[in-house]
């Protein structure tokens, strides 16, 4: 079996795909979300992540949350706007 080998460059353009795929999936929902507050379930869906990976965007900072009684929720704005600001545009 060969090997591959990816680099910075490679791992790059996946974010950039992967933030434009999301960026669609929000665009066909009318230019918004449909509720205010998403659960974990609901966002890991939305964005295809696992749980590890959320908890990841949580411990770090990259995305905010709101726990009440054990139950964590994110406010779909702050998805957009996470998507937003990580957004890279190249000038190939």
């Amino acid at each position: 079996m060969p090997t591959s080998i990816i680099t910075t460059d490679d791992l790059k353009a996946f974010k950039e795909e992967m933030l434009t795929e999301i960026e669609a999936m929000f665009n066909k929902q009318h230019g918004g979300f449909t509720k205010k507050w998403l659960k974990s379930t609901e966002v890991m869906e939305l964005l295809k992540i696992s749980p590890g990976t959320l908890q990841n965007f949580r411990v770090n900072g990259t995305l905010p949350y709101t726990k009440i009684g054990g139950i964590i929720y994110y406010e779909a704005s702050d998805i957009q706007e996470v998507l937003t600001a990580n957004k890279i545009h190249n000038n190939f």
